[in-house]
């Protein structure tokens, strides 16, 4: 990977209404050189946008785009060193797949492209296709073959517009490993718009959760799941149960809260709210972290661990993991994924139990947040 800045993406303040309507509201927003960088949020909250005025393909109301040390705001598409990609391939049918990737350098009048082409066509694992049609090849290996044809180019940037959306579940997975790895080995900065949070959190090194037209969050994908600090983070990215508590005490470097009648832990550094005493908080935990045990071995449940009872409502065998839905005083339809090692069979539906988990892996969150923001988004972008 290359230290310079000279591929760095720098947005400032750029912005884009249309009459009355905000698609954008003024963000900043830096893309380090030679990182993979995923813009991710469900349809309409501005990610297309965001991307296309980087291309040059829309205009902002506001702000400045620049690329490394260049501003780039007021350049037609073709004289900014970006190059895109879309979901629809949009390959020449009439010609061969060499000659697909070769474009972009016969355009400019190159006269030798044969090396280039084939270094392209090898990056891309498709050398031994290349007098092949288009229609001859698969959508995952015309996909390769729009990237091969936009990174000829050699652009500063590649940017990825929903690339994989076309793509069946499997070969989605397959092209996500794929094209991670052939940004790897070309070191150039990729920008990539999805609303899958799987593929973003899959791919990138930083990823940015956009809503409403601005970025909620921007993070490492772990970090972003691990620390959401807004409801829409917590929910759009994977599941989580959140729970309304009272803050009770401070206990060391530890909120005690209060959730119904019961006393829950969490880390005063992991909450992302004002917690003053008597002030409400969502409490948020991931149901992988959570442990499920049947209520007549409640006392083996360990000391120090955060615990809450309630009732199986529901449970889904979904082979690595079953699902349960559990009702609790404090939380209704908690979820629990438990991995299938040494299954109990008395946790079925009706069953009561102990849910328990380990303090550290408590978030807090500002309680005056829609609690279910972001659940709705995952149904709409589907």
């Amino acid at each position: 990977m290359t230290t310079d800045h000279g591929g760095d993406v720098r947005l400032t303040g750029i912005g884009k209404t249309y009459g009355s309507f905000t698609a954008v509201h003024p963000l900043d927003l830096t893309v380090p050189q030679g990182s993979f960088f995923a813009l991710l949020g469900a349809s309409g909250c501005g990610k297309t946008t965001t991307l296309r005025m980087i291309a040059g393909l829309e205009e902002p109301t506001s702000g400045t785009v620049a690329l490394g040390d260049q501003d780039v705001t007021a350049l037609p598409p073709y004289k900014r060193p970006v190059n895109t990609v879309f979901q629809s391939y949009a390959l020449f049918p009439h010609l061969d797949i060499f000659e697909n990737v070769a474009f972009g350098l016969r355009r400019r009048g190159i006269k030798s492209v044969k090396k280039q082409v084939g270094d392209m066509l090898d990056l891309v694992q498709l050398g031994d296709f290349a007098r092949r049609k288009p229609h001859q090849l698969s959508g995952g290996q015309q996909q390769r073959v729009a990237v091969a044809r936009a990174l000829i180019n050699h652009p500063k940037v590649l940017l990825l517009d929903e690339p994989l959306g076309a793509l069946d579940l499997k070969l989605r997975r397959q092209m996500q490993l794929e094209l991670k790895r052939i940004q790897t080995e070309v070191g150039i900065t990729f920008i990539h718009v999805t609303h899958d949070q799987e593929e973003a959190m899959t791919m990138a090194d930083t990823v940015a959760v956009m809503n409403a037209g601005r970025v909620e969050q921007l993070g490492a994908p772990a970090d972003l799941y691990e620390n959401p600090r807004t409801t829409f983070v917590a929910n759009f990215l994977g599941t989580s149960n959140l729970i309304e508590a009272r803050v009770d005490s401070t206990s060391g470097d530890d909120l005690v809260l209060r959730a119904g009648d019961g006393k829950l832990v969490l880390p005063a550094a992991r909450c992302s709210a004002p917690a003053t005493s008597g002030g409400k908080v969502l409490v948020g935990i991931r149901p992988e972290k959570i442990s499920l045990t049947h209520i007549d071995d409640a006392d083996t449940v360990p000391d120090g661990r955060n615990r809450i009872t309630g009732k199986i409502a529901d449970s889904s065998f979904i082979g690595v993991s079953t699902q349960y839905v559990v009702n609790s005083p404090v939380c209704p339809d908690f979820e629990v994924y438990a991995q299938n090692i040494e299954r109990d069979p008395r946790l079925v539906p009706g069953a009561e139990v102990v849910l328990h988990w380990n303090p550290l892996h408590t978030f807090g969150l500002d309680a005056t947040q829609d609690i279910d923001a972001g659940v709705e988004s995952v149904e709409e972008a589907a």
